[in-house]
């Protein structure tokens, strides 16, 4: 992650290593990638096969640090778009994890 900076104290949505989706707003981050996170919500998403009654859940984390060997996409939010999805009836596969080689 060449250039964080200009993404410090914006919305930020994070997908790790591990297949997890992290959002919140971005506080601090150091040379190696190290986020520091606030108002984090983490999205665990239904299967697609799923039916109404398993809603993608989200849930809070506040405060939250992310070591940097942990990010794999770090990305802006549009916040307006954001905040007009309803992600309880969004659906999605799992991301597999990272491989690293």
């Amino acid at each position: 992650m060449s250039n964080l900076q200009s993404f410090v104290n914006k919305t930020v949505t994070i997908l790790t290593s591990d297949g997890r989706t992290l959002t919140g707003k971005l506080l601090g981050h150091d040379q190696t990638t190290n986020l520091i996170l606030s108002h984090t919500i983490e999205r665990i998403f239904s299967l697609a096969s799923a039916g109404p009654d398993e809603p993608t859940q989200q849930v809070e984390h506040g405060l939250y640090l992310i070591r940097g060997d942990n990010v794999a996409v770090c990305g802006l939010v549009d916040d307006e778009l954001d905040s007009g999805i309803d992600w309880a009836l969004v659906r999605a596969e799992p991301l597999g994890g990272m491989k690293h080689s």
